[in-house]
């Protein structure tokens, strides 16, 4: 999955730091001199590279991203990162029981208007760390 955004180097901090506490990294750096143009790429991910963001010529529509936390804590940890990091609140951490019983998430929309968001659907009898 990705997407274009405005500013790279803008979004670079945002995922960097909103994305750490969830495993979450840069594995994949695709440069400008690489792609033989203006356009550069970075793939996120912990093993592999899952989620990809570049600076290409057109932006994308705003899309929604979820990724899944361990726990409540990481959950509330992600939103903490990502204020800091430049996101705006859509959606402080807490339970959603109209989406699960034991949906605990909380939203942030990145530099780009995207609203990024971890989630944990373990029920909180179930939680450790």
């Amino acid at each position: 999955m990705g997407f274009s955004i405005g500013d790279l180097k803008v979004s670079r901090k945002f995922y960097d730091h909103a994305q750490a506490l969830l495993g979450i990294k840069v594995l994949m750096e695709v440069t400008a001199e690489m792609t033989g143009g203006d356009e550069s790429y970075l793939g996120y991910g912990a093993d592999r590279a899952f989620f990809w963001i570049g600076n290409a010529k057109k932006t994308s529509p705003q899309v929604p991203v979820a990724c899944a936390a361990e726990n409540r804590k990481i959950v509330d940890a992600f939103y903490a990162a990502a204020l800091a990091a430049g996101g705006r609140d859509n959606g402080k951490p807490g339970v959603r029981p109209e989406y699960h019983e034991h949906y605990y998430g909380a939203f942030v929309l990145d530099p780009n208007g995207n609203n990024i968001e971890a989630v944990c659907y373990r029920p909180l009898t179930d939680q450790q760390g």
